[in-house]
């Protein structure tokens, strides 16, 4: 939490969701669904998520909770160099994508509580190094063909679909 704003800005916590359902992220949440090229083909990083953490010993993409005064590439951008050690000057972001929610009862945010993937891809579309914080038991780049192999987050396997639809020039 280095370098965050204040305990009220900090978007750390849960909102409520639809149905009494608990939401990570009191302002809502962001991913990075980070793009690279291999001799194999489209690769993207993902993240085994450590099992205290939401939604944990699942894949999905780095991300997490939106601070107070973040757009939603600012926090999945944040998240993503907290959780894999990426320096942000190779990332290109270039689009986003509300994939679940809005969702009205959320905390009383305006429009609701959001989890947007946010879309990049590497400068040089190498696969960059990283290094996993404590929220993830692994990090690896995975062959975007094969995402729906490994043992998905629900919420990011039902938005897989719309995903691949907007990847689809990138790759």
């Amino acid at each position: 939490m280095a370098g965050r704003q204040s305990l009220h800005a900090n978007g750390d916590g849960w909102a409520a969701g639809p149905g009494g359902a608990r939401m990570w992220g009191r302002y809502g949440a962001a991913g990075l669904f980070l793009v690279a090229s291999s001799d194999r083909g489209p690769m993207v990083l993902m993240q085994h998520r450590a099992a205290w953490t939401n939604f944990g010993d699942t894949w999905g993409i780095p991300g997490g909770a939106r601070d107070l005064n973040e757009t939603v590439e600012q926090a999945a951008v944040r998240e993503t160099v907290e959780e894999c050690a990426i320096d942000p000057e190779h990332i290109e972001v270039v689009g986003a994508e509300v994939t679940a929610g809005p969702f009205d009862a959320a905390a009383g945010l305006p429009g609701g509580w959001t989890y947007t993937t946010v879309i990049a891809r590497s400068k040089d579309g190498k696969m960059l190094s990283t290094t996993a914080n404590e929220e993830s038991y692994e990090l690896r780049w995975v062959l975007i063909e094969e995402l729906e192999d490994l043992p998905l987050l629900t919420p990011f396997r039902q938005a897989l679909p719309r995903i691949r639809q907007l990847i689809e020039p990138l790759i």
